[in-house]
């Protein structure tokens, strides 16, 4: 595994000329952040060696280094999910080749199901913590030391410090944010009724398929984490009969603007 972080990161260097230290993940529908982008390089993920492609609808599939708000940074316009059959070592794997190329904060973003009865459809939700119920981690196997250590806490895994700079900047642009517990099953398809509930009741606001082994194989490799979802649907039992993927696509784009718009305005503070 080593090896092969070394190769991409490597390929890497080659192509991107200078110093971001901010990758930022769009999920499902939120590409309109990279449309504001100062492109200075774009490079498909089929490109480079060991990189994980998605084929879902939505991700573009390709990593962007450019300017935003003044701002040097790697954009990876999409991601590998666990439910397309990959390990999650796999899907993770850009991770601490982010870290190899000199990333050291990385914001996460996905769509999800609003199971907290106050949320609403288009809502942003700022994740302060969460459960992982997808049944794997991409830590299984053997630990390399030169990554992270064998056993990372996962207290506090989310930045307070960019959580706090989010809500401040919220408020100074009048975008209402949620914040709340993000749980991430295996997924590819949208929850039962009782299972929606019984998460709730186990403690999550909002439901999705992603961000988790992010967030943990970036703990792990010592990067600072600051992740939002979008709630696109509600995993509300009695709010919601049915979803469509076509439904969270359009939920996604819809919300978009508010979320570039604080990611913009946070860039420079960090």
């Amino acid at each position: 595994m080593r090896q092969d972080i070394i190769e991409s990161a490597s390929y890497l260097k080659e192509r991107i000329k200078g110093n971001p230290e901010i990758a930022i993940v769009l999920g499902t529908g939120l590409g309109e952040l990279a449309e504001k982008v100062e492109i200075i390089t774009e490079i498909p993920y089929e490109t480079i060696p060991h990189f994980p492609v998605s084929q879902v609808q939505g991700h573009k599939g390709t990593l962007i280094h450019g300017r935003l708000n003044g701002v040097e940074l790697i954009i990876m316009n999409g991601r590998c999910h666990y439910y397309e059959g990959h390990t999650q070592k796999h899907i993770t794997f850009p991770i601490p080749v982010l870290k190899q190329i000199g990333v050291k904060k990385l914001i996460l973003s996905n769509a999800a199901g609003g199971a907290n009865p106050s949320f609403k459809i288009g809502d942003v939700m700022l994740i302060r913590d969460h459960i992982n119920l997808m049944g794997s981690n991409p830590l299984l196997g053997p630990n390399d030391d030169a990554v992270g250590v064998r056993f990372p806490s996962m207290n506090n895994a989310y930045s307070a410090e960019m959580l706090k700079l989010a809500a401040e900047i919220a408020q100074k642009n009048d975008i209402h944010l949620q914040s709340g517990v993000y749980l991430a099953m295996e997924g590819p398809y949208f929850g039962s009724a009782a299972e929606c509930r019984m998460y709730y009741i186990m403690g999550c606001d909002a439901i999705g398929m992603s961000t988790v082994p992010e967030t943990i194989a970036a703990v792990h490799c010592g990067l600072e984490v600051f992740a939002l979802s979008v709630i696109t649907d509600l995993a509300i039992v009695g709010e919601q009969d049915s979803v469509s993927h076509e439904e969270v696509l359009g939920a996604a784009a819809k919300a978009g603007p508010k979320v570039a718009k604080l990611i913009y305005e946070m860039l420079p503070q960090l």
